[in-house]
């Protein structure tokens, strides 16, 4: 699978993060997974429709203030609608399903207020969107799908809220996400909307020691 190109540069977060441990407050290291959906906006909504998506990555708190790094792999699944077929190709292909794998390395500021925290971030990256293609075999009877790789930089900025349970956060996300590159000769952009959990893996760290 191809999120094992990302793998590494999340093992490579977490070995920077060794150094954070050893600052003085209750959010120097959280790892992060959601679920929720991708809701493509303005042209990208001609050929995508959203499905179910996931996300995952980490918070390093930078210093002793509120600031942390947050590096996050999203992999947001669309239904796609062709608009015009790709190059050396016939057909159109409707209802096919595409797949984002995109890492967006943002710099972020948290709040807490009690059980509560506040947060906003912005930051850049990006990645590869796999979009179904098919060729048909009119002697044969046969139709092929193939899987075409776009590949784009991205800017994502975006807010959300968390709730403390003890040893991790609930959590409650959404951003907008932008891409410099074109699908289907339109502009993709769109507005991811998770909720899930961020274990505090200092916590477990330190009780390692």
């Amino acid at each position: 699978m191809k999120l094992k190109l990302f793998t590494p540069l999340l093992l490579l977060f977490i070995l920077a993060s060794t150094k954070i441990i050893a600052q003085k407050r209750p959010d120097k290291l959280y790892s992060m997974s959601g679920i929720g959906f991708a809701f493509p906006m303005g042209e990208t909504s001609d050929y995508f429709k959203p499905k179910f998506s996931t996300s995952l990555g980490l918070n390093l708190g930078l210093g002793d203030g509120g600031l942390f790094l947050y590096p996050k792999v999203s992999l947001h699944a669309f239904t796609f609608n062709q608009i015009t077929p790709d190059a050396g190709y016939t057909y159109t292909l409707q209802k096919g399903r595409a797949t984002t794998y995109l890492l967006n390395v943002a710099l972020g500021y948290r709040k807490i207020v009690n059980k509560w925290a506040f947060y906003g971030f912005a930051g850049a990256g990006g990645g590869f969107i796999l979009t179904p293609q098919v060729a048909v075999n009119s002697s044969s009877l046969q139709v092929i799908q193939e899987n075409k790789s776009n590949g784009l930089g991205i800017a994502e900025g975006g807010a959300g809220i968390e709730y403390n349970i003890g040893g991790a956060n609930l959590f409650v996300e959404a951003s907008y996400m932008y891409g410099f590159s074109k699908i289907q000769n339109r502009t993709f952009n769109t507005v991811p909307i998770s909720v899930g959990i961020k274990p505090n893996l200092s916590k477990l760290l330190n009780k390692l020691k």
